[in-house]
């Protein structure tokens, strides 16, 4: 059983609308009024404050009558607020995360309503202190109850639900195929089997609409209603190139993953890539990063196996056919010939890719050995 995210677009009524728009403004405050205190309590006095403080302390806030308002949306959410800013401390002090920020109204607006903060019946979902279900667009199915949602509203004026739900994931049937991926920006990813998937460049392709959005909007007035239909202009055309990063990345994880029982990819010091300021904007578009990620999770997933070798291994210089490992190969070398074995016209992408893959092999039947001997131990000692 795993724990599977279902997000869902969604369109509120007037009603709906404003009773989202209050509930997502005090989850904001509370978020960065309680930031604030745990703060000044340590810088101030040298105190920790926990969760349990902070719900302690957010019961007199509500009390209050200049804060009375956050009585008027549900309690649920409330709450949710405060554990997610103590997850965020959490990951501060085990050096995840940085130091929390305060939330802002122009960002990405969320709610978190368990399950006693909402009704779920007949495929309909009620929200606490709303009166009408929610006109949700079921672009798929999920088996099970939800036991926790979110509500959201980008900052494109997009409503979206996400239903967490436990459900049982059958593997994927086996399949004797084997894949090594090399990544790179004229083509996204080159396979060992000499298929090379092109890179669709997205930013590339908006980039001229983008700058256009982005001039008028530096020309409005700010805090005028002009400034605002600008800024949602802008981030309407940045939704959209997410959408389709993400709708790519999708398809061609999934892809590899059924496709293939193994599949071996290079680690990317991809923070430190960034860092060439002529390669960082195709860097960034291409996504390697979600690649790699959704890889990962969606081959533990489906019972396949996934593998990075070392980021120092020299896939590219090295010769697939006899192991020679050539002194240099700068980017502008796509094809070589080997001064060993005499191979001439090596693809050094589709080479790369046979030595990730090779290596991939090498480090799965390190680990099946190694699982093996500790088996074999077990069994003699009797533990």
């Amino acid at each position: 059983m795993v724990h599977r995210a279902y997000k869902y677009r969604f369109y509120p009524t007037h009603e709906q609308a404003e009773q989202l728009a209050q509930t997502f403004g005090c989850v904001r405050y509370v978020y960065n009024h309680f930031l604030r205190q745990r703060t000044d309590a340590w810088f101030e006095r040298q105190e920790r404050m926990n969760y349990n403080a902070t719900a302690k302390a957010l019961t007199v806030l509500k009390k209050q009558p200049d804060t009375a308002f956050l009585a008027d949306v549900s309690n649920v959410c409330l709450q949710q607020s405060l554990r997610h800013l103590d997850r965020a401390f959490s990951n501060f002090f085990k050096g995840q995360a940085r130091y929390p920020t305060f939330k802002k109204k122009q960002r990405k607006q969320s709610a978190t309503y368990m399950a006693n903060g909402f009704r779920w019946r007949d495929g309909k979902l009620w929200l606490a202190k709303h009166k009408d279900p929610l006109a949700i667009r079921w672009s798929r199915y999920f088996s099970g109850t939800p036991s926790s949602i979110t509500v959201s509203c980008d900052t494109a004026g997009r409503y979206h639900v996400s239903f967490l739900v436990e459900e049982a994931v059958t593997p994927l049937p086996v399949t004797p195929k084997m894949v090594g991926i090399d990544l790179g920006l004229t083509h996204r990813v080159i396979t060992s089997h000499g298929d090379k998937i092109s890179n669709p460049r997205f930013l590339r392709r908006t980039e001229r609409k983008l700058a256009r959005a982005q001039r008028s909007l530096s020309r409005k007035q700010k805090g005028s209603n002009n400034r605002a239909k600008a800024r949602h202009r802008v981030a309407r055309v940045h939704a959209k190139l997410a959408d389709q990063r993400r709708d790519a990345t999708h398809k061609l994880s999934t892809q590899l993953i059924h496709e293939n029982q193994v599949i071996a990819a290079e680690s990317l010091q991809i923070k430190n890539l960034l860092k060439n300021r002529k390669l960082a904007k195709a860097i960034s578009d291409v996504g390697w990063h979600k690649l790699l990620q959704q890889l990962a999770y969606k081959a533990e997933r489906h019972g396949r196996q996934f593998v990075q070798i070392d980021k120092w291994y020299p896939s590219s210089k090295r010769c697939f056919h006899c192991g020679h490992i050539t002194d240099k190969m700068p980017l502008t070398i796509r094809t070589w010939d080997c001064p060993s074995c005499g191979t001439q016209g090596i693809d050094r992408d589709v080479n790369a890719a046979r030595n990730i893959l090779q290596s991939g092999k090498a480090i799965l039947a390190g680990a099946d050995k190694l699982r093996q001997h500790e088996k074999t131990t077990v069994g003699l000692t009797g533990g």
